[in-house]
């Protein structure tokens, strides 16, 4: 019974943050429609990007800390409904500035929803199962990138660009009823808000921060532009890079579950696996995209690899996070965000000086800089590698799920 309800605890909370993770990614399909529609050039447009992105990295940590002494299922039920006010918003919107109000609006319950969900997961399995709890919760982002936001984006051609926001407005609705109803009761956290600030100011935190943000940058440098690469450079046509792109998207789907089941068995080895794959086959990449057969196959190593950073270092920030989690992983989530906005910068600069084919070397050298960020995270332990392993593997004292397992061993810092 307890599995059954934790399994429907997870299905709830991935499914919400499919929602959440398609109202991210939507628009940028349906700018065209948009600038059309409210008479604003497709630039301009792009700012309802902007505007979402921007209130992720800096709306998420203000919501963490302005909800830190909220219970947490009324306030994930809270969040969704916020997240469905702005997309009725977005849906509605007369003009553009209240267009990127209703994106505002969403943005502000996305960090703080993902967090929320992510340490939720982490309380209704067991300890050792923390990666792969975290896996199946953000696995919903890749579902969100591999059918949502396609699905959405087709329906946006054929309905007007605001039926799919629509159509969020009503999912969102229906995952705020669905967390009412398999949520677990929780009491209101006890933290303040000096321990939430207090534990995202620790050094192994912000370098896990850190991490994310420039590890997933070098992903962003290829990614972003990785359309015209295929079509330019390899001859595909457009038919086959949306098909090359879907497979990508399957690939971060096993990748994230994957990399959520050996996070389980070593955090460290996987995050240093991960970030050593990803800057050797972005290093390979300028060269195997001149010859299909090449391109396809780091098309495919790149998408298995791009979100299986993901459990690991979300894990890596509960571990140290303690009992004030909160703001620590919203920041993380931000991270992502900001590493994406910032990868996409770098190589939209390489594209301009027309060096389109050689953005893997940045990419490469960004993940390189993430793979020695994880060696400051996770030092070299001093024990032997059996208890270093399990003291990478058991949450901190005070840590969601830990409570009365807690021993002077586990206090170990490493």
């Amino acid at each position: 019974m307890k599995m059954d309800k934790g399994f429907a605890t997870l299905a709830a909370l991935c499914s919400s943050v499919f929602v959440v993770g398609t109202s991210e990614y939507l628009i940028a399909g349906l700018l065209p429609q948009v600038g059309a529609d409210l008479d604003v050039s497709v630039g301009t447009a792009g700012q309802a990007v902007t505007a979402y992105a921007l209130g992720v990295v800096a709306g998420g940590p203000l919501m963490a800390l302005l909800t830190s002494r909220l219970p947490r299922k009324g306030l994930a039920v809270g969040l969704m409904l916020l997240f469905a006010a702005g997309s009725a918003i977005s849906a509605g919107a007369p003009s553009f500035g209240l267009l990127l109000v209703g994106r505002v609006v969403s943005s502000l319950s996305h960090a703080a929803f993902l967090a929320l969900a992510l340490v939720t997961a982490t309380r209704v399995v067991p300890a050792e199962r923390t990666g792969s709890a975290i896996a199946t919760v953000a696995s919903g982002f890749t579902v969100a990138t591999l059918l949502g936001v396609p699905l959405g984006a087709l329906l946006g051609e054929s309905a007007g660009w605001r039926a799919p926001f629509a159509v969020l407005t009503v999912l969102s609705l229906v995952g705020a009823m669905l967390l009412a109803v398999v949520l677990p009761r929780q009491e209101a956290p006890s933290t303040r808000l000096r321990d939430e600030v207090r534990v995202v100011t620790r050094r192994p935190v912000m370098l896990a921060i850190a991490t994310t943000a420039v590890g997933f940058s070098g992903v962003a440098t290829v990614f972003t532009y990785i359309a015209p690469l295929l079509i330019r450079v390899s001859g595909f046509s457009a038919a086959a890079v949306s098909g090359l792109l879907l497979a990508y998207g399957a690939g971060s789907f096993i990748g994230n579950l994957t990399a959520g089941r050996l996070t389980d068995k070593s955090m460290s080895a996987t995050v240093r696996g991960v970030f050593g794959g990803l800057a050797g086959t972005l290093l390979l990449v300028p060269f195997a995209v001149v010859w299909q057969p090449a391109a396809v196959a780091s098309v495919l190593v790149l998408g298995l690899l791009a979100t299986a950073t993901i459990a690991p270092l979300q894990g890596l920030i509960l571990h140290h996070a303690g009992a004030a989690p909160s703001l620590a992983v919203s920041a993380n989530v931000g991270a992502f965000n900001l590493g994406a906005a910032a990868g996409s910068v770098i190589g939209g600069t390489i594209v301009a000086a027309g060096a389109l084919r050689w953005t893997g070397l940045a990419g490469a050298a960004l993940s390189l800089i993430g793979l020695a960020l994880t060696y400051l995270v996770l030092p070299r332990p001093r024990t032997s590698p059996k208890t270093a392993e399990h003291q990478a593997l058991t949450p901190a004292c005070g840590t969601p799920g830990t409570v009365g397992r807690c021993s002077s061993a586990h206090r170990t810092r490493f």
